[in-house]
């Protein structure tokens, strides 16, 4: 099978997309997914994204984790999706898509700035040392003093896996604060199982948590700096339930090829 993909990043979180509205990738295996994901072997990626036709909206994004599962929502995919709609003309600077958790809204302003409208989170839980916050993904934040002191694999590997989160695990997020708009953050991704330089739906959770811990001093507009570059998160909110969410951030063309499998 000649497969022809493009591959994008958003703040370094990297993924390939195959435009799939006439089912031509369909059949791709979970093998075949974790190879072509593969740094050392394949082409190499965080994740791997379908574009599928939709009734109802734009286009459907499928997305895959480099593990070749099938999994919840990518954030950053979401945005870099939009992107790679915008590029080939499937949608105008405006759409809506489905993914995994429903319907969403995005906007395409240039390629250092696509925003995406998240699901409302109506429920944030305290447990051992952080909080569980689902945003189309679960994950699990937790504010440190120094996020470069933290041994990410090890440590976000060791709540991943933990008991407490069995039998899916959760993703783990680091924050430090370096002031009430603005934070550092290094995320344990389940499915890619080690460290990635930057994840959507963690930046969302992290920047909901700093405000639910009060940490934010009510800012609404929050910065979250990843290793791969900066995203913004804003939002609405009342009595503890989150609404208006907007993840922005870059979503920028990095090549495209074609290759056998």
């Amino acid at each position: 099978m000649k497969i022809e993909f493009e591959k994008y990043q958003g703040a370094g979180n990297d993924f390939l997309i195959l435009d799939n509205r006439l089912e031509r990738y369909s059949s791709l295996t979970k093998i075949q997914i974790a190879f072509l994901c593969n740094r050392f072997k394949g082409i190499g990626a965080d994740g791997l994204i379908f574009i599928n036709s939709d009734e109802c909206s734009d286009f459907q994004m499928q997305y895959f984790n480099s593990d070749g599962k099938e999994s919840s929502l990518c954030g950053n995919g979401g945005r870099c999706a939009v992107a790679f709609a915008y590029s080939k003309k499937i949608i105008s600077d405006s759409t809506t898509f489905f993914a995994v958790d429903g319907l969403h809204t995005a906007t395409y302003i240039s390629p250092y700035e696509v925003q995406l409208k998240m699901k409302n989170v109506n429920e944030l839980s305290k447990t051992e040392n952080g909080l569980i916050i689902n945003t189309g993904s679960p994950h699990y934040v937790r504010l440190v003093e120094d996020i470069q002191a933290i041994n990410i694999e090890k440590e976000g590997a060791s709540i991943r896996y933990s008991d407490s989160f069995f039998p899916n695990g959760i993703n783990v997020n680091f924050v430090e604060k370096v002031d009430s708009k603005h934070y550092k953050i290094r995320t344990y991704e389940r499915g890619v199982e080690g460290e990635t330089l930057a994840c959507g739906t963690g930046a969302v959770a992290a920047a909901l948590g700093m405000h639910y811990l009060k940490e934010s001093e009510g800012a609404k507009e929050i910065l979250m700096a990843a290793k791969g570059g900066d995203l913004k998160i804003c939002f609405e909110v009342t009595e503890h339930k989150y609404h208006q969410i907007f993840l922005i951030g870059p979503a920028t063309h990095v090549f495209s090829g074609k290759v056998e499998l």
